[in-house]
């Protein structure tokens, strides 16, 4: 029964009465029941006895019902059953309209698996997100610092990088203990025919007027002599040098000074990112020293190893450099000049790699950037933004 204006309910059926239906002198009249499965299943079950309908299960309810409903337009009261209640509806209406929307069960009772249950990354409506100024410009200005960070790791990416690394052993194994050298010497002042090569060692070589693989070339109009020759030298200390002990006749005062074109050990290696002493005395000037003085030149011979990106090794050799220049009398008195080249090899080998960077690496490099760079550009927004709406509250307390 209601009271003061409000719809009442029947007591009998629990049919929402209009509110005419209050009025003392006219009778009650219930809502006209719509004509409907859900009707007719409860009048059944009302008839039948609603034990017996409540025993029913949920499944075969909803079977009689979802031929209806699919041919179904939107039943009247359609909505939430309170909220048809208070509108002056028939809640059995929105209780239909539930049941149809709601998801059919298999024929086992389960619900149909739903794949995108998976989805981590739900979407958010757009309308349900508020653009600010402070964000645009952080937004442009994180997708800037992305792209030169990418484009920077990009070009590591490409290039080829060179390693070195220090070990202690005889790299080149193959080469019968032998080392290559090459020597471009020039001697302004010195005949072609007193200029000789004698080789020494601590193995008992010695070589006196070396002459295979090498060719003098006569400069200044034969007053000079140009030298340039290969050998071999053994694994071990010892010493070449360039005198005039190999002539026939000893000159008097021979002029020793020099220049010193090139002079390296093993493969001749030309790559830009590897710089190394290779060719330590190349370009040694000595034309302005005591022409009757002798030259010693200590050398602390490196074994060096280069291997490219297809595996194919060169074999070269680096040195260091000590000079001194010194007056050197024969045993006889005379001053009989003479540039030489001692040397002694270091146990330490040194070995440049080619190598590129592995794509797993360059893709985690990548990820790092673009997740890293937009977490803390997320962070500095929200701390903005949080900032200002904590300003705008406070401005308008101090309005109020």
């Amino acid at each position: 029964m209601g009271v003061g204006g409000l719809e009442g309910t029947s007591t009998s059926s629990g049919v929402p009465f209009p509110p005419e239906s209050l009025d003392p002198g006219r009778p009650a009249r219930p809502l006209p029941r719509p004509a409907g499965p859900f009707n007719r299943a409860a009048e059944g079950a009302s008839r039948a006895g609603g034990a017996q309908w409540a025993a029913r299960s949920v499944t075969s309810r909803r079977r009689e019902v979802s031929g209806e409903c699919l041919g179904w337009g939107r039943p009247a009261g359609a909505g939430r059953p309170e909220e048809a209640l208070a509108a002056g509806r028939d809640p059995r209406g929105a209780a239909a309209r539930l049941a149809c929307s709601a998801p059919t069960p298999g024929g086992d009772g389960t619900m149909p698996f739903d794949f995108r249950r998976f989805d981590i990354y739900r979407k958010v409506p757009k309308d349900l997100t508020q653009p600010t100024y402070t964000g645009a410009i952080i937004s442009i200005c994180c997708c800037l610092f992305i792209l030169f960070l990418f484009l920077s790791e990009l070009t590591g990416f490409i290039t080829t990088e060179v390693v070195n690394e220090l070990y202690v052993d005889d790299p080149d194994k193959d080469s019968g203990g032998k080392i290559d050298v090459s020597l471009n010497i020039s001697l302004p002042n010195l005949h072609c025919e007193l200029v000789g090569l004698d080789i020494q060692d601590e193995m008992g070589r010695h070589e006196v007027g070396h002459i295979d693989n090498s060719m003098k070339i006569p400069l200044n109009n034969g007053v000079g002599c140009r030298f340039e020759g290969q050998f071999s030298i053994n694994k071990v200390p010892g010493n070449f040098h360039v005198s005039t002990h190999s002539a026939t006749a000893q000159p008097q005062n021979p002029d020793m000074t020099h220049v010193i074109h090139k002079l390296s050990f093993g493969d001749t290696l030309q790559v830009q990112n590897v710089h190394g002493a290779f060719n330590a005395l190349g370009g040694a000037d000595r034309l302005t020293s005591n022409p009757l003085a002798s030259h010693d030149y200590i050398l602390k011979i490196v074994p060096t190893v280069y291997e490219d990106k297809s595996g194919k090794q060169r074999y070269s050799y680096q040195y260091t450099v000590a000079n001194k220049e010194y007056v050197a009398y024969s045993h006889t008195g005379r001053i009989i000049p003479a540039i030489w080249f001692r040397y002694d090899l270091s146990p330490i080998t040194v070995k440049y790699t080619e190598r590129r960077q592995p794509l797993y690496r360059f893709i985690t490099t990548i990820c790092a950037i673009i997740g890293g760079t937009f977490t803390v550009a997320g962070i500095l927004d929200s701390c903005i933004f949080t900032a200002s709406e904590a300003w705008k509250k406070i401005q308008l307390g101090k309005m109020h």
